[in-house]
């Protein structure tokens, strides 16, 4: 079971009959011990993982995790482990193809694509850590970071006004019939607005045709399609100042409005809201744990599925006036000579970056959508950058330490590549964004000396000269800012192939130069 944590370009390319590229990574070894008490899922596991890590420092490494307790995990349970990975920035989080996979696919009607993978018995880890997953309890995410954990204990009886299940986290089937069991027969508290969003068509109908669909309509449930929908801030957004509980993965700043107080819990705390309209420890509810066994055989309807070969050659594409074509971008001049357009801190997301919420509406146009690349961090940037832009001049961002965190995002690349962007040099990045710079033609770069980051402000004229010779022969890289007249050198970590993506001008001129 692997989820990769990669940028939306390198999927569309794989795809595309290209080979996925990734650095080799450190590995991470995550001994699960122990079993799940009642009223303790997945989500908290996950959650426990990064109040471990944290959300930084972990870039270049993927998770594996194993051990007696991994026996005891379900293929959707591993999913919400595996998905939420990401918000610790590694690479990938993988668990072994086992006997428990098997089960699920011969579920799916696809058991023969099963494959038995384990790691070696004398595999060698970078890194190896213990969880006692009978020693877990209920656990939180507060605002505004998938890193800031309390008990939910620690947070019991703050008033929720909003629950919302689901998104690409806790949306199976296993996680919306526990629920569904939890909620059966019981409303929906009066403070409570009430959100479902299921992982898939399959889940609604394997719910609908075992009840649970109803359950959930008659606690007051609003049923969304199987969208990411509230979780990217799209749909939902609560009312001002709202505490919203979330089984979705992140819960940054602006994600669902500027207001929203956003809580991730597993699905066992949220249904426990829903009832009390409270902060509620699941454990508290003075009821038995509804358990839920995966079903032997899944209700499965692939009808809708049109297969390349059942499709002819020509498919005609429509586009309408909200929908251009992806920008082109010129291949990487021999010098970048510009302005500091933006100097921002630590742990900037791909959400302060280009927002969501109603903003993606214009993610099919460009010029619209880069309209508000930063807007919620400086509203004027936009302004700015296609002010130097249009001068001739190229766009520069500095960033603090974890620039680039949360989803792949690929227009926070692709927007301030059309605003003329050439260069982000921060304390340090997240691996996604930075694959997702360097798809778009603009250079990643880190401070040799980080303490330079305080010597250089928005508005400052900089010079990178000689940049296309020194990523030709790989060399050291000088920057040069001419407001106030100091130099200092820069890192970058780039293969050969990323530097002729670079001076390609990025992946898509790359690929058609090929």
């Amino acid at each position: 079971m692997i989820a990769i944590g990669a940028g939306g370009l390198d999927i569309a390319v794989a795809m595309g009959g290209e080979p996925f590229y990734l650095t080799c990574p450190k590995v991470t070894k995550i001994n699960l011990k122990g079993k799940l008490k009642p009223w303790v899922s997945a989500k908290d596991i996950v959650l426990k993982v990064l109040e471990i890590f944290t959300t930084k420092g972990n870039v270049g490494t993927v998770f594996e995790y194993g051990g007696e307790g991994a026996k005891t995990l379900s293929v959707p349970e591993r999913a919400t482990i595996t998905n939420m990975g990401a918000e610790c920035g590694v690479t990938t989080s993988v668990f072994p193809s086992d006997e428990i996979t098997k089960q699920f696919l011969k579920a799916q009607g696809r058991e023969g694509d099963w494959v038995e993978v384990n790691a070696d018995e004398d595999a060698e880890y970078d890194r190896v850590v213990d969880i006692d997953l009978s020693e877990i309890v209920p656990l939180v995410a507060y605002p505004h970071s998938p890193g800031n954990i309390k008990t939910v204990k620690e947070l019991s009886g703050m008033t929720v006004n909003q629950v919302c299940i689901g998104s690409c986290t806790n949306s199976s089937y296993k996680d919306l019939m526990t629920v569904a069991k939890i909620l059966k027969g019981k409303k929906a508290h009066p403070s409570v607005s009430f959100v479902i969003s299921p992982g898939s068509k399959q889940v609604l109908e394997n719910l609908a045709r075992e009840g649970a669909l109803a359950d959930l309509y008659s606690t007051g449930a609003r049923i969304t399609e199987a969208v990411c929908g509230f979780c990217i801030g799209n749909s939902q957004s609560p009312q001002t100042d709202a505490v919203s509980i979330r089984t979705s993965n992140r819960n940054f700043f602006g994600r669902s409005g500027k207001s929203a107080n956003l809580y991730l819990t597993s699905p066992e705390t949220a249904a426990a809201a829903v009832i009390t309209g409270k902060m509620t420890d699941p454990r508290d509810l003075g009821m038995d744990y509804p358990r839920v066994d995966m079903p032997k055989k899944f209700y499965i309807d692939d009808s809708m599925i049109l297969l390349p070969s059942d499709t002819p050659e020509q498919v005609q594409i429509y586009r309408g006036p909200n929908i251009g074509e992806p920008p082109s971008n010129p291949p990487m001049p021999a010098n970048i000579s510009g302005i500091v357009t933006i100097k921002v801190g630590d742990k900037i997301t791909t959400d302060h970056i280009i927002p969501a919420g109603s903003r993606m509406k214009y993610r099919s146009n460009v010029p619209k959508y880069s309209e508000f690349v930063f807007e919620i961090v400086d509203d004027t940037f936009y302004k700015r950058a296609v002010e130097y832009r249009d001068k001739g001049k190229h766009n520069i961002i500095v960033g603090g330490l974890s620039y680039g965190q949360g989803s792949s995002r690929e227009h926070a690349a692709l927007c301030p590549m059309f605003l003329g962007v050439k260069a982000v040099i921060a304390k340090s990045f997240e691996r996604i964004h930075s694959a997702n710079l360097i798809n778009f033609g603009i250079i990643p770069l880190t401070f040799k000396t980080e303490s330079d980051y305080e010597g250089i402000d928005s508005g400052d004229e900089i010079q990178i000269p000689n940049i296309r010779k020194a990523l030709s022969k790989n060399e050291p890289l000088i920057i040069k800012n001419l407001t106030k007249k100091k130099n200092f050198e820069v890192n970058y970590e780039l293969s050969e192939r990323q530097r002729n993506i670079l001076l390609a001008g990025g992946m898509l001129t790359y690929i058609k130069n090929k």
